[in-house]
């Protein structure tokens, strides 16, 4: 059904009142050889067998039987079947936003509760409902301490997803903020030297990622120690949630923000995704988005509302701390089931079975012919760099023929890396995908060595 809310009479009478004699007046502006005169060619309406059969003969064309290495911000991880079964109820799928804690008792308690997990994964003492993304969060962050700390400068790691990199400049470009990058030394991590160095009076805070892009575990104890001795804050971008069972939580950071996508959210070509702020108690009043807080009712009886929205829509504009219109509250539903359902024990063992598998992929493809593991002597969680003799993007032309995605290519962001690319593997990578990974590359390295 077309959406046309005026009748054809009211219609003649705009017109009328606006000087033309018909809508197609209205657009005598537009070139004649632009105007589509015909009907569109829109398929016919399908039947609801007919639209099932259609996406099923889709989904035969997507990556079905593929096997996966990508990582770099976006991982596969098994997801329970019960978080579907949750989230799909009526009373989470629907719901907007709490405004009215007598009747949203259900959803606060569920983003009480993911704060207070997101509290004892990092080690913070506060944490937001929820933002869009990892990327975001880490822009907000920043935002965050320039005002907790009444400086403009910025450090930025290098080792940080570029990506994320990216959208903090676009928040940056137009507030006055002096970002800065940082380099990493030959052990992938940031360069403690060159921070010593860059890290002043004016700096505000300094972010960098831990595991950071190359799946390199950062010394924050060492990083805090430096920038803490110029009164500047630190923040830790932590794009994979699940490292944190077996890393030890950046406790010495001011501000954590965190990408939750780990815990139970699927990729989805992208979206959407749980970004997450966590921080020291102190800097509550300029933390973005909201917080959810425990109470009792005048009956003595436990409740919990909305205790902190610092958004334009709840305040004046001129007193809001972002922009950032709602949270992401049905997807941080989802990682707050999937950490009940794991648990502490079952986080740590999970994290644990993907340390092994990405030990067990960087021993086997550091073997091939040509091949060489960069950063090899330095801690890491599920994710290493590759350098081969032929270049990524060839490599995973090869491979992708045998069904097999390779890693991600790195020249674009650290073209001195050469011919090195990004690899993960995860809980979903069995040992025997890695070995026939590992012979599809050794196969290639000799079918490379023999052209050359």
């Amino acid at each position: 059904m077309r959406y046309l809310p005026k009748s054809p009479g009211e219609r003649l009478e705009m017109l009328k009142q606006i000087g033309v004699s018909s809508i197609d007046d209205l657009f005598s502006t537009i070139p004649q050889e632009y105007r589509l005169e015909r009907d569109l060619d829109v398929p016919r309406q399908m039947g609801e067998s007919e639209i099932v059969e259609y996406f099923r003969n889709a989904a035969q064309k997507s990556a079905a039987g593929y096997t996966s290495f990508l990582g770099a911000g976006a991982y596969r991880h098994y997801r329970p079947v019960i978080i579907d079964s949750l989230v799909q109820r009526g009373e989470f799928l629907t719901s907007y936003t709490p405004y009215q804690a007598e009747i949203t008792q259900g959803t606060l308690q569920a983003i009480f509760e993911f704060q207070t997990m997101i509290c004892e994964l990092t080690g913070m003492e506060i944490a937001n409902a929820s933002m869009y993304d990892g990327s975001t969060g880490a822009a907000e962050s920043v935002t965050m301490a320039v005002r907790i700390t009444h400086r403009s400068g910025v450090l930025v790691a290098r080792t940080v997803h570029p990506e994320y990199r990216e959208v903090m400049q676009t928040y940056a470009q137009h507030q006055g903020l002096g970002a800065q990058e940082l380099p990493f030394g030959i052990d992938g991590r940031l360069d403690l030297a060159v921070l010593e160095q860059s890290v002043s009076e004016e700096t505000a805070c300094v972010l960098v990622q831990s595991p950071n892009f190359f799946g390199v575990v950062e010394d924050i104890p060492a990083i805090a120690d430096i920038v803490h001795k110029k009164g500047a804050l630190l923040i830790v971008s932590i794009a994979e949630a699940i490292s944190l069972g077996v890393v030890r939580p950046p406790s010495e950071a001011d501000i954590v923000s965190m990408e939750a996508q780990s815990f139970g959210v699927a990729l989805s070509y992208g979206g959407p995704y749980c970004g997450v702020i966590a921080a020291k108690e102190k800097y509550l009043r300029q933390m973005p988005g909201r917080l959810v807080g425990e109470t009792v009712d005048k009956e003595g009886r436990r409740g919990f509302v909305l205790t902190l929205s610092t958004r334009e829509q709840h305040i004046r504009r001129e007193k809001a701390t972002s922009n950032i219109c709602t949270n992401q509250a049905l997807v941080a539903l989802m990682a707050t089931i999937f950490l009940t359902v794991y648990g502490k024990e079952g986080i740590h063992e999970l994290a644990l079975h993907n340390l092994a598998k990405a030990n067990y992929a960087a021993q086997q493809f550091s073997n091939v012919g040509g091949a060489r593991l960069l950063f090899a002597a330095s801690p890491r969680f599920h994710e290493f760099v590759l350098q081969t003799s032929e270049s990524p993007e060839q490599l995973n032309s090869q491979l992708l023929k045998r069904k097999v995605i390779g890693g991600l290519p790195l020249g674009r962001w650290y073209p001195e890396l050469g011919n090195a690319s990004l690899w993960c593997t995860t809980e979903l990578n069995t040992r025997e995908q890695i070995d026939h990974a590992a012979s599809l590359l050794q196969h290639d390295a000799e079918a490379a060595f023999t052209r050359a």
